[in-house]
């Protein structure tokens, strides 16, 4: 009768290394930590740490340049967002469809958040609402999106939640996007837009406070707020246009 065949050193430091990946410790286009880091830190010799990342490479999780180390693959976010990135471009209703599902996405990341988090993680989430207060609004909406963006993304981290976090890192180009968009149409009201501002930290405040079901709730009415608000601009928008194609019709 064979024995188990004792797992291989280097399939072991794989497995760990796919773990980081996973968890959101190194993410799409970060580089790794030198060689030397890294064997320090799993107590591995550099030659058993080298076959991990050939085994990652095999997979195409990580890719190595020459002279310039070894970057988890940009590729692994790629292939769920290109192809809805293109429709939702070309199809501004869909930007609604997207805020309807970020209220299940968003919503669970604030509940497990709550649940799962750690003092580490709110100290990010805090962080993140900080640098929010430093971006000049009516300046960057580009910027403004972009560290949004990455709030929500601390936000699923904390969950953790690999699943979570691996979706909503493979729909950050699209998110952001749908975020930018929002900001756009939001500008016209600036009450609402602090109204939002004020729920964000509502949202941290109920994470921080380990309460799931209240932060859940927070996230929820945070993004119906947002899609009513901006449902009331495109029906005003919309009267506007209307009034404006009767005038050109009956000029004075």
């Amino acid at each position: 009768m064979s024995g188990i065949k004792p797992q291989k050193l280097s399939d072991v430091i794989t497995e760990r290394l796919e773990a980081k990946i996973l968890d959101g410790t190194f993410v799409a286009g970060e580089k790794l930590p030198a060689e030397r880091v890294l064997s320090l830190e799993f107590n591995v010799s550099r030659p058993s740490l080298r076959e991990a990342i050939q085994n990652l490479q095999a997979k195409g999780l990580v890719e190595r340049k020459q002279g310039g180390g070894t970057y988890v693959s940009l590729r692994i976010n790629s292939n769920m967002t290109e192809p809805l990135l293109a429709l939702i471009a070309e199809r501004p209703e869909t930007q609604f469809d997207l805020l309807e599902f970020r209220h299940a996405l968003e919503g669970m990341a604030a509940f497990y958040s709550a649940l799962r988090g750690q003092p580490e993680d709110y100290q990010h989430l805090q962080a993140a609402l900080a640098g929010l207060d430093e971006i000049e609004p009516t300046v960057d909406k580009e910027k403004e999106a972009n560290v949004l963006g990455e709030f929500y993304l601390i936000m699923a981290k904390a969950s953790h939640n690999m699943v979570l976090q691996h979706v909503m890192r493979s729909m950050k180009t699209m998110l952001i996007d749908n975020i930018q968009r929002n900001l756009q149409m939001l500008a016209v009201n600036p009450e609402a837009c602090s109204e939002i501002a004020q729920q964000r930290v509502s949202i941290v405040a109920a994470i921080v406070q380990q309460n799931p079901q209240k932060a859940r709730q927070a996230s929820n009415a945070h993004l119906a707020f947002i899609e009513e608000t901006l449902l009331n601009i495109n029906q005003r928008d919309s009267r506007i246009q209307r009034v404006l194609r009767r005038i050109e019709t009956n000029p004075s």
